[in-house]
């Protein structure tokens, strides 16, 4: 777990790394493809379209519910999928035998030592857990729903016993400490019909380095009212959304609930909208880098 002390060189580290990527050649009008590929190459899974099953199958009923997004969790790889916790859910310690990052959709979420206090994470909160380390999840709401992104399969759960270190350590940020920049921060976020004082998309980084066509995760929030793309310069773009309802086109219009995923490979122009009063926030895995455009 993170202390207030170690939260604050997270945060430190996080500006440190943002300095850096506005310091090299990321402006939107240079690294726009002019072809990009037509929206109808995108994947699209509804939240309603998720097919469920438990996430541990050796507990049965008292199993979380998991619902695969992307990947499979149960072979080789990486993967995506979300995980649903009933009301007043705890675990037995346990580790897992992959790292894994997680971001809580919906309820308060816990994950931390066994004697740990609880910290409840409420939705668009970020949370990794090591390898190998031993840990309780807890869930302290009606609706509890989170996604869980992993590099490498199978995903499987394992007794306090074969605990092992594996040189990680665990991060804890709540969404009151995630750091928004908007496009007078950082040149990829590209809104030519709005001024930069004014409230558009704006972007938080939580792993990776999207330089060098590395992975990396960040968060997108769209104000209500946007309408504009995300163009994706990703050999691979994956999408969950984490707040709101976005409108995304991809031959029709589809509106996504929290839980809903879309994705593409190669270059894309993804078509979105945030037209209800609430703040839309994705999560993207992308890559290397891409660009958000407002119209």
């Amino acid at each position: 777990m993170l202390n207030i002390k170690n939260i604050k060189i997270f945060l430190i580290l996080a500006l440190a790394f943002v300095v850096t990527i506005l310091g090299n050649t990321m402006v939107a009008s240079q690294s726009i493809d002019p072809n990009p590929k037509a929206a109808s190459a995108t994947e699209i899974i509804l939240k309603s379209d998720v097919p469920w099953g438990p996430l541990n199958p050796a507990r049965g009923d008292q199993s979380p519910k998991a619902g695969q997004l992307w990947g499979d969790r149960t072979g080789s790889g990486p993967s995506g999928f979300l995980v649903e916790f009933v009301d007043g859910f705890s675990s037995p310690p346990h580790i897992h035998n992959v790292t894994y990052k997680g971001m809580v959709i919906q309820g308060l979420l816990h994950n931390d030592d066994p004697d740990a206090n609880k910290m409840w994470l409420p939705a668009g909160s970020f949370w990794t857990q090591p390898a190998g380390e031993v840990h309780v999840t807890a869930a302290d709401d009606s609706n509890n729903l989170a996604y869980i992104e992993i590099e490498e399969g199978p995903y499987l759960v394992r007794p306090p016993e074969a605990a092992f270190d594996n040189g990680e350590r665990p991060v804890n940020v709540d969404k009151s400490n995630l750091v928004w920049l908007n496009a007078s921060n950082i040149t990829w976020v590209d809104q030519p019909a709005m001024p930069a004082s004014i409230n558009g998309a704006k972007v938080a980084f939580l792993w990776g380095n999207p330089q060098d066509d590395q992975l990396n995760g960040t968060l997108v929030k769209l104000p209500s009212g946007f309408t504009g793309e995300i163009q994706s310069h990703s050999s691979t773009f994956r999408a969950v959304v984490i707040q709101g309802q976005p409108n995304l086109y991809s031959g029709q219009t589809n509106t996504l609930e929290p839980g809903s995923y879309f994705g593409s490979q190669g270059k894309t122009m993804h078509k979105v909208s945030c037209e209800t009063k609430e703040e839309c926030v994705i999560y993207v895995r992308a890559q290397g880098k891409y660009n958000v455009v407002s119209s």
